[in-house]
């Protein structure tokens, strides 16, 4: 989840300061709104973008001067307050994050980015206000949500230097404005990329026709295949060619160029010194005392103890995926090297052997629309939730042909809305995402809305794509369900290393027949699942997991490292690292100049990924034994885990589900498991 990443970060720490009357003269300014309280604004101009910006900005700066001059006189009444400047703040700059990743006009997207910048400069003004600070230490919360918001509120401000001596805080406000400026850079590089590699039909031979035949030709009559998810996946798993495979492995890895490794050089830098500024000796340890972790030790150790139960199980995956590549090559494994181009490759014919399935072989059964009807299904059956169109005409009409709005219902009661935009264009966001932009809060019967954004195949997809499908609708789930008394703790607005449990404990049910039994129900033209092709899935899906392990294991650590206390190159820090791997670094890749993770909100926070996955296990085991659709478990997680969003501490959220203190066994006995 990358959530407009930069936007959603100001978000979380409740910070845009606009009035109830504010809103209303705002509300005149944007374009087109729909006219339901919580539709997207459908931008149809820069100047609309920089009017709405400037108001808001104006407005957030009158409010700011009245916060201050007038001490608090009840708790409750100001955390309000507070939050009435998140949800202002959401109104406007949230839609736009989500515009930076979709809209199909630059001018637009850039104009989003430029309210972004200007916006964060106020925010880091705004937070070296003493006055509210003080107001803020001095509040009495009246119970455990108020005082958690009061926390949430005051660790923003903190961290934006409002302690600190006059220096050090004008310092550290140019430091942030300074990453602002080149994390915003780094990503528009890699979505921007228009990178197109020509190949004959002859060259794609192993890849699905469906992929290539709609694509553009050169002059010569070659196909122009993108760097998209779809597109690069089904070469690199697919294409016979190893030179083809070769060609489309070293674009992807060089996407963001060395344009993007100076940023990231210059970011890491400028964060080692604001941690400094703080009187922390790096930025790993800056961030990881406001997290689920609490310390950089206990992170260490945690991924020690995945590293030892991963590094056998990935040298055996690989011995396999060598296996394979010499019994089609018909070499000796001694004389046969994997390369990463052929690790994609060689894995399903490796998988395929030892009685796995292809991932092609889903896609006749995964159509996308029936797809997306699938995982709303799995939503009404676990949560009792039903997902229905919004009409897209006039006022509704959004960003592009392919996006679509869905009310989330609960008996005759709206609970928000998602917007989806399934399908791979030019210039959009390149992964998959949920960007909640607009939070739910029950203090002001404020509805929630989020946006689902993937890049998914157009002729179906893989199990590993309705997997990711899954994920991000995990995020969505968190978002629309959740009922918190301040938008600022809603749905996603979790610690990072919390955030993605609840959309990796849903993956899970991918490969479970009776789960996949749902697409009958919400698709009478697919071809029923064989239960035995979702079995070989699940225990195909085992086969590889030391590979995966060990490279989410080498993210994780590269992201610490950087981080770290001492000054290191981003590309030779990489070089290095990859190189102690068993497949090594191959010269001329350029991958962290594609790791926008870590430019970001995941910057000293990518062993989330893992950490999160350790509680998703041990969520899944209430779920275990054939409950995966049992509504009773359903509603209990419901109520526990996604209702209650950031407005409690996730160790007492996990407690509240499972009735004990989350803990490791089932993740670490998933990892050993064959």
């Amino acid at each position: 989840m990358r959530s407009a990443a930069m936007l959603q970060a100001c978000a979380r720490r409740a910070i845009a300061i606009v009035t109830s009357s504010a809103s209303l003269t705002l509300a005149a300014t944007l374009p087109a709104r729909a006219e339901t309280p919580y539709a997207v604004p459908v931008y149809k101009s820069a100047a609309q973008v920089a009017t709405a910006c400037s108001r808001l900005i104006a407005d957030a700066r009158a409010q700011a001067v009245r916060l201050a001059a007038e001490p608090p006189q009840d708790a409750r009444a100001w955390l309000a307050e507070f939050d009435l400047q998140t949800r202002s703040y959401e109104d406007v700059l949230g839609p736009l994050g989500l515009m930076t990743a979709v809209h199909p006009d630059k001018r637009i997207r850039d104009a989003a980015e430029a309210c972004d910048l200007r916006y964060q400069a106020f925010v880091a003004e705004f937070q070296q206000s003493r006055r509210i600070y003080d107001g803020l230490l001095h509040i009495a919360p009246a119970d455990a949500i108020d005082e958690r918001m009061r926390r949430d509120l005051l660790d923003g401000f903190e961290d934006a230097g409002v302690a600190l001596a006059p220096a050090r805080r004008s310092r550290v406000k140019a430091i942030n404005a300074e990453i602002a400026r080149l994390a915003q850079a780094y990503d528009r590089r890699i979505q921007e990329d228009r990178t197109r590699l020509a190949y004959t039909a002859d060259e794609l031979a192993g890849v699905p026709d469906k992929v290539w035949r709609d694509a553009k030709r050169d002059v010569h009559g070659r196909y122009l295949l993108g760097l998209d998810d779809p597109t690069s996946t089904a070469v690199l798993q697919l294409a016979d060619s190893a030179a083809t495979r070769e060609r489309m492995w070293r674009a992807t890895m060089r996407q963001g160029g060395p344009a993007n490794l100076a940023a990231l050089g210059r970011i890491a830098s400028s964060r080692r010194e604001m941690a400094r500024l703080f009187g922390f000796p790096s930025y790993d340890e800056f961030v990881l005392r406001r997290r689920m972790a609490k310390s950089l030790a206990r992170v260490d150790a945690f991924l020690a103890d995945v590293k030892g139960a991963v590094r056998q199980r990935e040298l055996a995956d690989l011995a396999e995926v060598r296996a394979a590549k010499a019994e089609q090559l018909h070499q000796t494994t001694e004389t046969t090297r994997i390369e990463r181009w052929d690790l994609a490759y060689y894995t399903e014919r490796a998988r395929t052997a030892q009685g796995g399935v292809d991932q092609e072989a889903f896609r006749a059964y995964f159509p996308p629309e029936a797809s997306l009807a699938f995982v709303f299904k799995v939503a009404e059956r676990l949560f009792g939730v039903q997902f229905r169109p919004l009409a897209q005409t006039g006022p509704r009409q959004l960003w592009h042909a392919d996006a679509r709005a869905f009310e989330a219902i609960d008996g005759d009661r709206t609970l928000g809305v998602l917007y989806v935009d399934l399908y791979p264009r030019a210039d959009k966001y390149k992964g998959a995402e949920v960007v909640s932009f607009r939070n739910v809060s029950t203090l002001v019967g404020r509805k929630p809305a989020a946006a689902l954004i993937t890049n998914l195949s157009r002729q179906g997809l893989s199990i590993d794509e309705l997997q990711t499908l899954l994920h991000e609708f995990g995020h969505a789930l968190h978002a629309l369900l959740s009922q918190t008394r301040y938008a600022a703790q809603g749905g996603t607005n979790v610690l990072l290393d919390f955030s993605e449990a609840p959309s990796q404990m849903l993956e899970d049910w991918v490969y479970d027949p009776d789960v996949l039994a749902l697409f009958q129900e919400v698709c009478a033209d697919c071809k029923p699942i064989p239960r035995e092709l979702a079995l070989a899935a699940r225990r195909a899906v085992r086969f590889d997991q030391g590979i995966q392990f060990a490279r989410q294991l080498l993210y994780a650590s590269y992201d610490l490292a950087i981080y770290g206390p001492e000054p290191a190159d981003p590309l030779a820090l990489w070089q290095r690292m990859e190189g102690e791997t068993p497949l090594g670094y191959v010269p001329g890749s350029l991958f962290p100049a594609n790791f926008s993770h870590i430019t970001q909100d995941y910057a000293a926070g990518y062993y989330g990924y893992l950490w999160s996955l350790a509680v998703a296990e041990d969520l899944r085991t209430a779920f275990a034994g054939g409950h995966r659709l049992d509504p009773a478990v359903g509603a209990r997680y419901r109520a526990s885990v996604l209702a209650n969003g950031g407005q409690l501490d996730p160790n007492d959220i996990v407690r509240q589900f499972l009735g004990r203190d989350t803990d490791t066994k089932a993740f670490f006995a998933e990892l050993s498991e064959p």
